[in-house]
């Protein structure tokens, strides 16, 4: 089955989607596209790269989000990127924080068209795999959709031809990131006019999608769909995705199996010397909407923080939402 690459895509989302994210996310859809935090350029050339950027081979197909405007220092992030084995090098022209903006990065690049091709431009002439944009519809009075058709055409025209595209505009000023992400109006008619309007792009929708029936329905007028915060705060969606987007006949995992396959994951994370809480931070909601949802959070949020706790407190947290058995068997393997 030929699998379309950003068909289901999980949003880069800072302080959120790290290697332990990934991974939980992972166990439960083979075919979603995963995308890092935002790492700037900068700290991909001069930092430490392994707890930067470092993943496992479990998490691809993977895409880095990179941050910043210098044309040089992007290419050369890229190539860290490629050779560190990522699938895509993600720009990212669409975060609206103050200070992203004072990097002069984020969404305030869509001001700047020109300096945004001419970064993709270097990405890809120094790296063979795609390099993409994730931006917004708009900013602040540049909103209109003769401004988002100038943007993409001056971009796409450097080489880029998959955008992501957040349907709302970003207002810089006066809004925090957590009141641009609800504040703005959706558009999404917007976007599927422009995928009319560029059927040679590859255009993937962002912003307010909560079920994997308002992705179907938009899949009827755009590329692909990236989902956010849907995502992290109610995971066992993710466990359909790959039957009901890609149409695979592999059976879906319970929420119990999606923990059961975590267990191993730890254990080795714990032995190297990780915190539990890195990991079981990302799975609160595992069990959103079910009889002992609030059961399986409270242990974890309780019992699951600092330097102390081990193993035992998941297989705990587990018992009480799947019972002893369950437990006993992640246990054991």
């Amino acid at each position: 089955m030929r699998i379309q690459s950003h068909r289901f895509c999980i949003a880069p989302m800072m302080e959120w989607t790290d290697r332990r994210c990934r991974t939980f996310h992972r166990l439960m859809t083979r075919h979603a596209r995963l995308y890092t935090e935002m790492v700037t350029a900068e700290a991909v050339i001069h930092g430490d790269r392994a707890r930067l950027i470092g993943f496992s081979a479990e998490e691809r197909p993977l895409a880095l989000q990179l941050g910043g405007s210098d044309p040089a220092k992007l290419g050369e992030a890229a190539v860290i990127g490629e050779a560190a084995g990522y699938d895509e090098i993600n720009l990212n022209v669409g975060c609206p924080s103050g200070r992203v903006q004072e990097g002069r990065f984020g969404a305030c690049l869509m001001a700047e068209p020109g300096l945004v091709a001419a970064c993709v431009r270097a990405m890809r002439e120094s790296v063979r795999i795609p390099v993409t944009v994730k931006c917004r519809i708009g900013i602040d009075d540049q909103d209109s959709e003769e401004d988002l058709s100038r943007f993409i055409g001056i971009v796409a025209d450097a080489g880029c031809t998959i955008f992501v595209v957040h349907a709302r505009k970003a207002l810089l000023g006066g809004l925090s990131p957590k009141e641009n992400r609800e504040i703005p109006p959706l558009d999404y008619e917007r976007v599927y006019r422009l995928k009319s309007a560029r059927p040679d792009l590859t255009i993937v929708l962002n912003g307010g999608i909560g079920s994997l029936e308002e992705c179907a329905a938009h899949l009827a007028h755009v590329d692909g769909v990236m989902l956010g915060r849907a995502a992290y705060q109610r995971p066992y969606l993710l466990a359909s995705v790959d039957q009901e987007l890609f149409g695979s006949d592999e059976p879906r995992l319970a929420r119990g199996e999606v923990l059961v396959r975590l267990v191993p994951y730890v254990r080795k994370h714990l032995a190297r010397g990780g915190r539990l809480n890195s990991v079981t931070r990302h799975i609160l909601g595992l069990y959103h909407g079910q009889p002992r949802a609030r059961l399986f959070r409270r242990h974890l949020s309780e019992h699951g923080v600092g330097e102390g706790p081990g193993l035992d407190i998941l297989l705990e947290a587990m018992a009480m939402a799947e019972g002893r058995e369950a437990a006993l068997s992640a246990a054991a393997e």
